[in-house]
């Protein structure tokens, strides 16, 4: 058996938001006083964090509540005064000052960071702004500092080495915010979750905030409803409405065997395609690197026979669930084709790795595939194998031939 790697897995059936996030990580082990210790590094005034037990559905977990506390101190960040609101204005800017400027462990810095870094660039890109000019409104009061920052502190304390999360469920309906009344999900939700497995409509309500989803968009390795791990804890915090589902997020603390489940593990992907019957293959050339540009993990042509008895092409190419609108755009604007069909599949692939050999015909890259954490094959690359013909002035082959008696 290989090493365990060990699991954190979000499973947002009903959605995720900040203090949903934090009572379920502290409802999966991480100590209360921990947490609370940690975030008053941040010398932010005016706030009070609590747990209790909940129950949703007759399922148990826990709750978290941020009490905004008036004070007349300032709050530490450009001369903000914390009034007890939950709708301070402050600027991504001085929330990256308060955290650089913290005893936090480096560690916590960084995910916390990140978390306020995606959700700024969703905001800017929102409301047509830069990133250094987004102002805060909701997610920049004190509660939700709160929130993103002790969701890095109990993601720093749990440190799983993979975090994985299900499909979200976004819910729907309307919700009220700063600006007025907008749709669910929220433009920021919909930016962050951009290329994210997602569904919508189980309840008329907001189930995903936008920081909910920073906290997934930051943090997640890898979306995927394939549990394909050992559970050793599951844990759930409780959100603060009442739905036809139970209003809780779950979390996951599992184990896998590294080397093993890796190179069996199965990602997402998909595949599109189109028919083509009147292009000419003189444009076969360009169109493939302008596919691979978008984003395709690979591109192949078929040749088939189309109504009529008409010689074609099909078109494929593979890419991520990230990539699927850039390919798709690529494949309409490139081709003739006026559409295209779309199908999702599970890829399993082996561990692989890339080295340089020292050969006596110069330095060839070599690709490793590794199965159970062993090495079961390995190919020099054709590059570095045309590259050696070209200057030595030899066929492909005989490189071929030589580089593979001396690796062997």
């Amino acid at each position: 058996m290989g090493a365990m790697e060990r699991i954190l897995y979000f499973d947002c059936f009903a959605g995720i938001c900040g203090d949903m996030t934090l009572a379920a990580l502290v409802d999966l082990g991480v100590p209360e006083e921990h947490l609370r210790s940690e975030l008053e590094k941040l010398g932010l005034r005016g706030w009070r964090l609590r747990f209790a037990p909940s129950s949703k559905n007759g399922i148990g977990g826990t709750r978290a509540d941020v009490d905004l506390l008036p004070t007349p101190v300032k709050a530490g960040i450009s001369g903000v005064a914390a009034h007890g609101g939950s709708h301070d204005h402050r600027a991504y800017k001085d929330i990256e000052a308060m955290i650089e400027a913290s005893a936090l462990p480096g560690s916590t810095k960084a995910r916390a960071l990140a978390i306020f870094g995606v959700l700024a660039e969703a905001e800017a890109k929102v409301h047509g702004t830069s990133v250094e000019e987004v102002g805060f409104h909701e997610v920049g009061a004190v509660d939700s500092i709160v929130d993103i920052v002790g969701a890095a502190i109990c993601l720093d304390y749990l440190k799983p080495d993979r975090v994985l999360s299900s499909t979200v469920e976004l819910g729907g309906g309307f919700v009220k915010c700063q600006h007025g009344i907008i749709p669910v999900p929220a433009p920021a939700v919909v930016e962050l979750l951009r290329g994210v497995p997602v569904k919508s409509g189980a309840v008329m309500m907001e189930t995903t905030t936008p920081t909910g989803a920073a906290v997934l968009a930051a943090s997640v390795d890898e979306f995927t409803d394939d549990k394909r791990f050992r559970i050793t804890r599951t844990a759930y915090g409780a959100g603060h409405r009442d739905a036809e589902i139970p209003n809780l997020l779950r979390v996951m603390l599992g184990e896998r065997d590294s080397a093993r489940d890796s190179a069996r593990d199965a990602a997402e992907g998909l595949l599109l395609e189109c028919n083509i019957d009147d292009m000419s293959p003189e444009l076969h050339g360009y169109l493939f690197e302008r596919l691979f540009a978008a984003g395709a993990d690979d591109v192949w042509i078929t040749p088939i026979v189309m109504k009529k008895n008409r010689s074609a092409v099909s078109l494929s190419a593979i890419c991520g669930p990230d990539k699927d609108e850039s390919v798709a755009e690529a494949m309409l604007r490139e081709t003739s084709t006026f559409g295209l069909r779309r199908s999702a599949f599970r890829k399993t692939s082996l561990d692989r790795d890339v080295r340089t050999a020292a050969t006596s015909l110069g330095e060839v890259r070599v690709k490793t595939g590794y199965l159970g954490g062993k090495a079961i094959k390995s190919k020099p690359e054709y590059e570095d194998l045309k590259r050696i013909a070209d200057e030595r002035g030899m066929s492909l082959l005989s490189v071929l031939d030589a580089i593979r008696k001396e690796l062997e």
